[in-house]
């Protein structure tokens, strides 16, 4: 079917369209070989060069030979046109195919059809989809049969669809009002995207720095029970004279953990304990703070842990770990640090929001946090020690680790840099002079949570002196921001040995994508992060692996709903 030259479409308001204007919108007339002759023809009265004309004929002579071969046999069998490339492929390769008009004309209608709900247009909206759904049918029925698109098929569709763009065109649905409108909901999804992102820190970190409600009620009433049982101080009094030959025999394997985490705690040691193929060569030395002294009296009392020596002290009777000896509690009587901490500008958001939250964070400012530096000190009589921290499992017997040979050095630790990851240069200001002119960018990091500490090198090495000097130098905090892992990095610096990535697995408290085999194999995991195992938001695939050392049948967990 032809459309003479005064053919008129009528839109969906009724206004009529022209002929130029229809074929302006995307409406295309029938691809017959007579029409493609005749305007050749006019194009031939035309001034030209003979290698266009040839050009030209030879185009013709293509789309002729295509079409040939493109047509179906009626008499050829299914098989045999399924051997070969169907009618409905080579046409939709052609460069006149309805198909691949049709096609154009759906591309146009979907990006009006959103523009339009944008607008609230809906009427046109609703229009321009149920167009293209027919197109889509008429496409899917001419590929099941395999045969080309017919003319009388794909006319009203296409004319339809030629309407429908004309009139969005006439709204003012272009491409240039489609960029802008793009380009603004694009920055409003941007805004909308960092402002849900510091919302997310804020309430994670919240979340990470509070105290759960079960675990506060667990603290509370071993408390209780220490203040008002009397005989059960008379126990604890007794077992700590019998216990007192071993905190000192350095033929044992001695552990320090240093935490305020009664059930943290009772996890780090109960998963030594169950995984040692000697239990009772261990001895756990445990320091708390004064809050929760009596607390972790109470539990490791009433508690069976084979026999083991547990030692728990706390951090206050240390009294030389003054401000006149500590640089870190020195500086936290400064005016300065106070607001820092405590008063930290939380205006304006993304990074400079995140990272005023984690300044606040109370481990940073714990004395407990900062006492991994004074071991040689609270413990002057050992030569060796295996620290952990309060957020780790053991999974395996740690005792070979007391018999590895550090070559010397005073820290056995795992490394964590891979590539650039966990270098220097990421904790580190080496844009400062003195951290420029002393260290390696590219050197690699380690961890705490899992270290071998040889306490005669220790003393030898004077790394406790080291650790006061940089903490004095980053008074104005411009040599690192946080954290105690910027300042051993710098005090072990030439004294750590690399250990064996098995011995301590990391980043179970915020990474989703460790491998299980190396949560399987190793000898330590360590739920470094946020997402410690005994907050609601730890991850449910690490969770079962802390949950095996601890006892919900215990009473005081039962009166405090731990499940």
């Amino acid at each position: 079917m032809l459309l003479e030259k005064k053919e008129v479409f009528v839109g969906l308001n009724g206004v009529k369209i022209g002929k130029e204007n229809g074929m302006r919108a995307g409406l295309y007339n029938s691809p017959s070989p007579q029409q493609r002759f005749r305007r050749r023809g006019l194009a031939q009265r035309r001034p030209a060069h003979l290698y266009l004309l040839i050009a030209g004929l030879l185009s013709i002579a293509g789309f002729i030979f295509v079409g040939l071969r493109g047509h179906t046999n009626p008499s050829q069998s299914v098989s045999e046109r399924a051997a070969g490339i169907d009618g409905s492929t080579e046409e939709a390769l052609s460069l006149d195919s309805l198909s691949r008009q049709l096609g154009d004309q759906m591309i146009l209608c979907k990006s009006y059809a959103v523009i339009a709900k944008e607008n609230n247009n809906l009427q046109l909206a609703w229009h321009l989809s149920a167009q293209i759904r027919a197109a889509q049918q008429l496409l899917s029925l001419t590929a099941t049969r395999g045969t080309p698109i017919l003319w009388d098929e794909a006319e009203p569709i296409m004319r339809e669809m030629a309407a429908l763009i004309f009139q969005a065109k006439e709204l003012h649905y272009d491409s240039a009002t489609m960029l802008m409108k793009l380009k603004a909901e694009m920055q409003a999804l941007e805004e909308m995207a960092n402002t849900a992102a510091t919302q997310s820190a804020t309430f994670g970190q919240l979340a990470a720095e509070a105290v759960p409600k079960s675990l506060h009620c667990l603290s509370l009433r071993l408390v209780t029970k220490w203040a008002t049982d009397e005989k059960l101080r008379e126990k604890v009094g007794a077992a700590e004279k019998n216990l007192a030959p071993k905190l000192t025999d350095t033929r044992l394997y001695h552990f320090c953990v240093f935490s305020d985490n009664v059930l943290g705690a009772s996890v780090v040691i109960n998963s030594t304990i169950v995984n040692s193929h000697h239990p009772e060569l261990l001895v756990f030395h445990v320091v708390t703070d004064l809050v929760n002294h009596g607390a972790m009296q109470t539990w490791f009392a009433e508690n069976d842990f084979k026999g083991v020596a547990i030692e728990i002290r706390y951090v206050e009777s240390f009294t030389w770990l003054n401000a006149t000896y500590v640089p870190v509690l020195k500086q936290l009587q400064d005016a300065g640090t106070q607001s820092y901490y405590f008063r930290s500008n939380t205006q304006g958001g993304g990074e400079t929001q995140k990272t005023a939250l984690k300044f606040r964070n109370p481990k940073y400012l714990s004395m407990l946090n900062h006492l991994r530096f004074y071991i040689p000190e609270v413990y002057p009589t050992l030569e060796k020690v295996v620290f952990l921290d309060d957020d780790v499992v053991v999974q395996r017997d740690l005792s070979d680790l007391f018999s590895l040979d550090l070559h010397g050095n005073v820290n056995g630790a795992v490394e964590t840099c891979l590539e650039s990851f966990h270098r220097f240069h990421k904790y580190l200001n080496f844009s400062h002079p003195k951290i420029k002119s002393h260290f390696d960018p590219d050197a690699c990091g380690w961890a705490f949570g899992m270290n071998v500490f040889d306490l005669d090198k220790w003393r030898e090495k004077n790394v406790t002196a080291r650790y006061h000097y940089w903490q004095e130098q980053n008074v104005d905090r411009t040599l690192w921001k946080l954290g105690t892992l910027p300042a051993g990095l710098l005090a072990f610096y030439g004294l750590t040995e690399p250990l064996d990535r098995h011995w301590h697995i990391l980043g179970l408290g915020y990474d989703a994508n460790i491998d299980t085999e190396s949560i399987e194999n190793g000898a330590v995991v360590h739920y470094n992060g946020n997402m410690k195992p005994w907050l609601k938001l730890a991850m449910s695939r690490y969770k079962p692996v802390w949950e095996r050392y601890v006892d919900y049948e215990n009473p005081y967990l039962r009166q405090c709903n731990f499940h």
